[in-house]
């Protein structure tokens, strides 16, 4: 049953580069660990409520919650700008759940064969399993890298900020390195730099070129992202990806951080972030 209440109404107020060596891409940041503690809006839209509550970023709550997974006070409510007052009860697939005040923030280098997700129906390893004892807050992944993808991944309970790094109006730049069955082409690397036309709409890239002059080996910058976008680019032009690695994202690099294991960003790092967004 959808829960209706007037006094919750949400408040309305509220030059292609074609240079053949791209090495200078990867930028350097120092580990540290730590965390941050916001305020907490007392009276917050239900989407960011249950994002903030580590069970997926705010695009995702919106889903939940259209799809019947949230309730209040033992109703089911499909409006995300439902406010919360502070005696309600708010659960999640019948599970209580509050906001977590204690925000964390996770670089994994994504290996091989991991799935980006909570859980997977498969049985099959997924981020999470990776950083299962990193915290007792409940976090996930920002976006996706398919199973076959390595490289750089944010895992986070900041529901917020994962919100403005998925948004492709925020442009956060991501670098892949993609590795190839066979040396592509001048031409079709300046096509790449113009932007191909796929089946969902022109790809846009910011630079692409050969990585230290190795025709199979590129490196390729763009903000968009849309769902395996780098792999269907090349696939378009008939070449087969045989790895591809994200080696930046948002000011992040892999710098002492091996494939497979995981840090906490520090502070200045998370500022960084948000600085970006």
């Amino acid at each position: 049953m959808k829960k209706n209440n007037n006094r919750n109404k949400p408040n309305n107020r509220n030059k292609t580069n074609r240079k053949s060596n791209t090495s200078d891409f990867f930028k350097t940041t120092a580990p540290k660990k730590t965390a941050e503690t916001p305020v907490v809006n007392p009276n917050p839209r239900l989407n960011k409520y249950v994002a903030n509550a580590g069970i997926a970023s705010r695009r995702k709550a919106d889903e939940l919650i259209k799809e019947g997974n949230v309730s209040v006070n033992e109703e089911v409510v499909l409006e995300m700008g439902y406010r919360v007052q502070p005696d309600d009860v708010v659960r999640f697939k019948g599970e209580i759940i509050k906001p977590e005040t204690n925000k964390v923030y996770i670089l994994l280098n994504k290996p091989k064969n991991t799935i980006t997700t909570a859980n997977d129906p498969q049985g099959r390893k997924t981020v999470l399993d990776i950083v299962d004892k990193a915290c007792s807050e409940r976090v996930f992944p920002v976006g996706r890298l398919d199973r076959y993808t390595t490289g750089l991944l944010l895992i986070t309970n900041d529901g917020d900020l994962a919100k403005k790094l998925s948004h492709p109006s925020h442009k956060v730049k991501k670098i892949y390195h993609v590795s190839l069955s066979q040396p592509v082409t001048l031409a079709h690397l300046n096509s790449i730099a113009r932007g191909l036309e796929l089946e969902d709409g022109k790809a846009l890239v910011d630079k692409v070129g050969y990585l230290d002059g190795k025709k199979k080996e590129i490196g390729i910058e763009l903000h968009i992202g849309k769902n395996r976008i780098v792999r269907r680019i090349f696939a378009h032009l008939g070449y087969e990806v045989l790895r591809l690695d994200r080696v930046y994202y948002g000011g992040l690099t892999k710098k002492d951080l091996p494939r497979g294991k995981y840090r906490f960003l520090g502070k200045q790092e998370v500022i960084m972030l948000k600085h970006f967004v």
